[in-house]
């Protein structure tokens, strides 16, 4: 549904003769379990997913993480979590896509090797984490990383 939207819309913008990407690609965000667990689904339909970890972790665990009295519980580290973004990885690089992350996670040195490991294609963090996690991806080989992954999950 959603290929044969875009498609009408740029029509659309051809017909007024208004320039556009014609090859632009076109994402979902994945927030939410519901996005995730439905991604084989999703993947079909888009040229990539971007994983807004903080969101995610939140509504995974059910946890308000701006609630300082329950704010200890919010851990994108938390099995449900991982399970849902291995499940959003393994989705799009079966349709031949490629899986981003944003977030604070994929900024987190401590995730850096797993997130690899995983599959995840493309890393979105703040500026000052940058040289960090370079370096760690730069000094980390695959298949240990791939490794790390497998025994975590």
């Amino acid at each position: 549904i959603l290929k044969s939207e875009i498609e009408l819309l740029k029509e659309q913008l051809r017909g007024k003769k208004i320039n556009f990407d014609e090859k632009i690609q076109i994402g979902i965000m994945v927030e939410t379990p519901s996005a995730a667990i439905n991604a084989h689904h999703l993947a079909k339909e888009v040229d990539f997913f971007s994983i807004g970890t903080n969101d995610l972790t939140q509504y995974t665990l059910a946890v308000d993480r701006g609630n300082e009295l329950i704010a200890h519980i919010y851990n994108p580290m938390s099995p449900s979590v991982l399970n849902l973004i291995k499940r959003v990885i393994d989705a799009s690089h079966s349709e031949g896509k490629w899986t981003g992350m944003c977030g604070e996670f994929a900024g987190d040195k401590s995730a850096a090797c797993l997130l690899l490991g995983m599959g995840l294609d493309e890393f979105s963090m703040s500026a000052i984490a940058i040289p960090k996690i370079k370096g760690i991806i730069r000094k980390t080989k695959f298949s240990e990383a791939k490794k790390l992954a497998e025994e975590v999950l």
